[in-house]
């Protein structure tokens, strides 16, 4: 697959898009659109907060949704609510006359997803390990990483990987929160640390100076890497 074909964004929540929204600045989320520019096809990854703004965004690229990939069912990176605090996400992308679209969730992850955004089971594609969704001709892995979530998954695509509230550059996601297990995040990094040096890491939020990083650097220098030598 040649790399001119592959259509790829990292926006930035409060920044890209979303502009005037408070909490999009504060949770410094990011959306990924991944697609073929041949076939014009193109998913979103983590669709919140300005949702009608991301469809313009891929209309202007000339591509179009065909559908969403969730990395797990937090408000923050699916919609709903936040400590009382209203986020615009999947559901409210579906409501619009292009989202006629799959949410692609892993299935521990499925009934977390619906009970967070109001989505009815209908919606989503439910998935398993190793599984790829094909977005025109270009191919994207899903990697289940427990821990966060128990159906927390990241995204393998031409060298990427989009690893959503698993991994970040600088430290690791939580597990203090309902569904979080620290044994299994453990081994969710170890598989991680397999990854190719030269792979790229894209993380769920902008916790780092750097957006992404190569794994052999985020290797190097995030401490969470330590405990597994």
């Amino acid at each position: 697959m040649t790399e001119d074909r592959i259509y790829f964004r990292q926006l930035l929540a409060g920044r890209d898009f979303a502009r005037d929204d408070q909490i999009a600045q504060q949770m410094v989320n990011f959306v990924y659109l991944i697609g073929d520019r041949e076939t014009g096809d193109a998913v979103a990854v983590d669709p919140a907060y300005g949702v009608r703004e991301l469809v313009d965004i891929l209309g202007a690229d000339a591509m179009r949704l065909t559908g969403v990939l969730v990395t797990h069912y937090h408000p923050d990176h699916v919609g709903g609510d936040l400590g009382g605090w209203k986020i615009e996400g999947v559901r409210e992308l579906l409501e619009l006359p292009e989202g006629n679209v799959k949410v692609h969730v892993q299935a521990d992850e499925a009934r977390g997803v619906q009970r967070v955004t109001g989505c009815s089971e209908s919606d989503l594609a439910q998935h398993v390990a190793g599984d790829t969704v094909n977005v025109g001709a270009i191919p994207i892995t899903l990697v289940h990483t427990p821990g966060h979530t128990p159906g927390s998954q990241c995204f393998v695509v031409d060298g990427r990987l989009v690893s959503g509230d698993t991994l970040f550059l600088d430290g690791c996601g939580r597990t203090d929160l309902p569904g979080g297990d620290p044994a299994q995040l453990y081994e969710s990094i170890k598989l991680l640390a397999q990854f190719p040096d030269d792979t790229i890491l894209y993380p769920g939020h902008m916790y780092s100076a750097a957006p992404s990083a190569p794994m052999g650097e985020v290797r190097r220098y995030n401490f969470v890497f330590d405990a597994l030598q």
